[in-house]
């Protein structure tokens, strides 16, 4: 198989390498950096035992590609060695006996001080929350989670979270053992532009423009029929729909879990404006997991052809608690949205032209297709 080039900073120092397209971050850390503070517990990215930073945020290397992170840092457990949070959680971890057999300790220690530092001071709740994606089957939590509410004791949330920058403990392979040429950082289409976007506390919250190529008043009109827009997101499923009140299912696969949200909402639609917005809730009783969501959306005029195109501007924004809660810390996860709402526009203007819904859409989302098609996108320079 080609090999691709990744360029990326580890633990404060620059690393260029060559790898296979579905070489996992983990592998790379392990077997060619020398770096196995990070462990492979699950491979599926359920357990969290894998965790390290990527751009400042926790992180499953196990589930994450080595090509996804050309271009950004990342910090392992062995770059927190000289970091002055991680020592205080070092000592608290063993003063309350937060380990045993430590197979799990670099990823809950990390999990644990980007709670501290992301939160600032926790209630136990909030941190048992937090663990979720992280499992531990010796301690049974107690120990880690007085260790954490100890160290957050008085402290306050960071304005920004950061990965630390320190020397790793061992010493990886010279850089020049590497190819030299990184890939170069892909380019999105022109008709979906992305910003992310402040959120509240455990929420995040992304922000698209999408042009379809049908006028605004159609477009609107496609949109008021929530059923029928439901049929354009893959897994998707309106049952019920009572005035402004609605229930529904949302089917999805990611990685080792194949789950099913039922919940219900509400939608608010502004027709002279062209804006709705929609809020709702579900819970997934195979994994326990819960989540929140809320979507804005605007029908503004399209930006070549104001007659006969439209911008669709879409605010999205959820929250994950239980297992789940693991992925919503990945930054892959933001690029499973987009990509499903690039997917969804597609849909949509199927629809709009009166064409029959393939029956690939109502197939279950799957994390790793979605996943390796956005790899797929970064390295040949398509999203």
């Amino acid at each position: 198989m080609l090999a691709i080039d990744i360029s990326l900073s580890v633990n404060g120092r620059s690393v260029r390498t060559s790898a296979e397209p579905r070489t996992q971050l983990l592998e790379l850390l392990r077997e060619d950096l020398n770096l196995t503070g990070a462990h492979a517990g699950c491979e599926q990215g359920v357990c969290g035992a894998c965790t390290v930073v990527v751009d400042g945020k926790p992180q499953r290397s196990c589930i994450s590609y080595a090509g996804d992170a050309d271009g950004g840092s990342v910090t392992t457990i062995e770059g927190f060695d000289n970091d002055p949070l991680m020592g205080e959680l070092r000592a608290a971890f063993t003063r309350h006996h937060g380990l045993q057999c430590g197979f799990c300790t670099p990823g809950m220690l990390i999990t644990a001080r980007d709670i501290v530092v992301r939160l600032g001071e926790v209630t136990p709740a909030r941190i048992r929350e937090e663990l979720s994606g992280n499992l531990c089957r010796c301690t049974g939590y107690v120990g880690i989670v007085e260790a954490i509410l100890e160290v957050s004791a008085g402290k306050q949330p960071a304005a920004t979270v950061a990965a630390a920058v320190a020397t790793a403990v061992r010493t990886a392979p010279p850089a020049s053992e590497f190819v030299k040429q990184a890939v170069s950082p892909a380019k999105r289409p022109a008709s979906a532009s992305v910003a992310a976007t402040p959120s509240r506390q455990g929420w995040t919250s992304i922000q698209q423009r999408l042009q379809i190529a049908s006028s605004p008043a159609d477009v609107w009109t496609k949109l008021t029929d929530l059923k029928q827009v439901a049929t354009c997101l893959p897994g998707a499923e309106i049952t019920t729909i009572d005035g402004d009140h609605i229930e529904g299912r949302m089917h999805m696969a990611l990685g080792p879990m194949k789950v099913a949200f039922k919940g219900d909402g509400n939608v608010t639609l502004d027709a002279t404006a062209r804006q709705g917005r929609m809020t709702g809730r579900g819970r997934d009783t195979g994994s326990g997991s819960s989540a929140e969501g809320e979507v804005e959306w605007h029908v503004l005029p399209g930006d070549a052809d104001p007659a006969a195109a439209s911008t669709l501007a879409i605010t999205l924004s959820w929250r994950l608690s239980g297992r789940l809660a693991q992925f919503n810390r990945a930054g892959l996860v933001q690029d499973v949205v987009q990509r499903l709402t690039s997917d969804f526009t597609a849909n949509l203007e199927r629809s709009l032209k009166g064409e029959t819904a393939s029956s690939d859409l109502f197939k279950p989302i799957s994390f790793w297709s979605l996943a390796w098609a956005i790899l797929k996108g970064r390295l040949t320079g398509r999203r």
